[in-house]
């Protein structure tokens, strides 16, 4: 099954995966639908975040690459709805990211959601 994922610098050596941090683990997210998936880059893009391209991959390789790395990976199904405010971050980035150089640090800052700035960032799609 093909799914689609975010990558920053595709292509090139110093190509990386959009993830999230979630109670301290990493969590690459998949995505299902290309709109989607090109939804939350535009999201990503509204909230001032390096903006990664969609890439199309298999789910196996993706779910190969994460166990490598001790990763997670979850599938943003189409027409996904969230039922927690960790779902929330399936659908809508968090507010702020960790710099490039501290990617492979872990960190114990947990993000608040505010579903006001949700709303407003998608607004600002419009």
């Amino acid at each position: 099954m093909n799914i689609y994922v975010l990558l920053y610098n595709s292509g090139t050596d110093k190509e990386g995966i959009h993830s999230i941090e979630l109670k301290g683990r990493t969590i690459v997210l998949m995505f299902e639908e290309r709109d989607d998936a090109t939804r939350y880059c535009g999201l990503l893009e509204a909230q001032d975040f390096p903006l990664p391209t969609v890439e199309m991959i298999d789910i196996e390789e993706i779910r190969e690459f994460c166990i490598k790395l001790d990763y997670e990976c979850k599938l943003v199904e189409k027409n996904f709805v969230p039922k927690t405010p960790e779902d929330r971050l399936l659908i809508s980035p968090p507010q702020k990211n960790l710099e490039v150089e501290n990617w492979d640090k872990n960190t114990d800052n947990q993000e608040k959601i505010d579903i006001n700035t949700i709303k407003e960032n998608l607004e600002k799609l419009l």
